[in-house]
């Protein structure tokens, strides 16, 4: 890369923006420990627990309309979606995590606004639980990290 390049990124400092949490209360379990991560990494990166808010939806096929909402009210640089997908014995895992997934990458494209798709799609809960704090990390604080990141970006573009 030459010099005379410009090169435009996001950085991970949260400064004076916010956050909302879109939360499932389904598979509670999995979901609280990404909440915690996401809280965590927003607040080791500046945020103040008063520039968050968790709003709470069922399940997962929820957050879409949610979303929406959250978007127009332009309240929010970020939104950071976190639930839980479990796969069971029926076809229903692949209805709720495919319209949960298409309806928030519509929300952030039609927005223009970054929403961090922190919803696990897992076979098994073991699974899940690996990737909320377990051996895997925790997807929640990696999301979280992924709209701060795209929200700095945005607001450097703007300027």
């Amino acid at each position: 890369m030459t010099a005379s390049v410009r090169v435009f990124e996001g950085d991970l400092l949260a400064r004076d923006l916010r956050f909302a949490l879109l939360v499932s209360r389904f598979n509670s379990l999995v979901v609280d420990r990404l909440v915690e991560g996401a809280i965590d990494a927003l607040v080791r990166h500046g945020a103040s627990e008063k520039q968050l808010e968790i709003v709470r939806v069922p399940g997962a096929y929820d957050m879409p309309p949610v979303a929406v909402r959250l978007a127009q009210s332009k309240r929010y640089d970020g939104i950071v979606a976190l639930g839980a997908v479990v796969e069971g014995d029926t076809a229903h895992f692949e209805f709720v995590a495919g319209q949960c997934a298409a309806g928030l990458a519509r929300v952030a494209h039609e927005h223009a606004l970054p929403v961090g798709f922190g919803v696990l799609t897992c076979s098994t809960m073991e699974q899940a639980l690996d990737r909320a704090g377990g051996k895997a990390g925790n997807k929640g604080a990696e999301a979280a990290l992924a709209v701060l990141e795209t929200a700095n970006l945005l607001k450097r573009l703007d300027a």
